[in-house]
């Protein structure tokens, strides 16, 4: 086998590569967009500059590029990093079993959402009467591992209403049911805003997973379970 026939041999494998890794990071966003999203309720508002200072601050890496692994850059206009990090960390845990989530960790105060899952500061605690409001973090659903806390919400699309969701907070275990799913932008921060009326459950991590700045906010909403159903 001559050098040129070898040197065309690897040129086309390497294309080959090129391309599967390509649909495999393109795939799975066009696969949300035209399965799962289109179930969904977009809420509308202003296109925003991804860096765009959220309260005077947000938090970017080393490329200057938002770090979404802070809790605190996914809603413009909402909580600051300082009121993520000025609580007293505290944890309780959240169970899926449709994503093979079991016992995953929520801290109360903190933003790092590789380390946890966090609860939104000011929302109501489980079991109270108010919105719990939970983030986390998402990325291409091909590398979904439920007991990493970077992938640990990258299913969450695959949802659907009448599905559980388990919490065990200070020895004392909830169940929600998923009602409603829907998508808004980073300014809808509408969906942080506290319901009365019951205890309420929100779920929240960027969408499509995996997608480039994380355009869209995806929302899981459920409802506490009465212990007698």
């Amino acid at each position: 086998m001559t050098q040129k026939t070898i040197l065309r041999i690897a040129a086309v494998i390497s294309g080959i590569s090129g391309i599967v890794i390509l649909t495999g990071v393109i795939y799975p966003i066009v696969s949300y967009n035209s399965t799962y999203s289109v179930n969904y309720t977009k809420l509308v508002s202003p296109i925003i500059n991804p860096l765009e200072k959220v309260r005077g601050a947000v938090t970017t890496n080393t490329k200057g590029s938002v770090d979404y692994t802070q809790a605190s850059t996914w809603f413009v206009g909402g909580a600051t990093e300082e009121d993520f990090t000025t609580s007293k960390v505290d944890y309780y845990t959240i169970s899926i079993p449709k994503l093979k989530i079991d016992s995953a960790s929520v801290a109360i105060g903190g933003e790092d959402l590789s380390k946890s899952l966090i609860q939104y500061p000011g929302t109501a605690l489980p079991g109270k009467r108010g919105n719990s409001v939970i983030f986390g973090h998402s990325i291409l659903p091909e590398f979904y591992n439920p007991k990493n806390y970077i992938s640990i919400f990258s299913l969450l699309p695959m949802l659907k209403t009448g599905d559980l969701i388990y919490v065990n907070y200070d020895g004392i275990s909830f169940i929600y049911r998923v009602e409603t799913m829907f998508e808004v932008l980073p300014t809808d921060i509408q969906v942080l805003d506290q319901d009365r009326d019951d205890s309420f459950l929100t779920l929240v991590t960027c969408v499509p997973p995996g997608a480039l700045g994380n355009p869209r906010r995806l929302i899981v909403r459920a409802r506490v379970v009465p212990p007698e159903q």
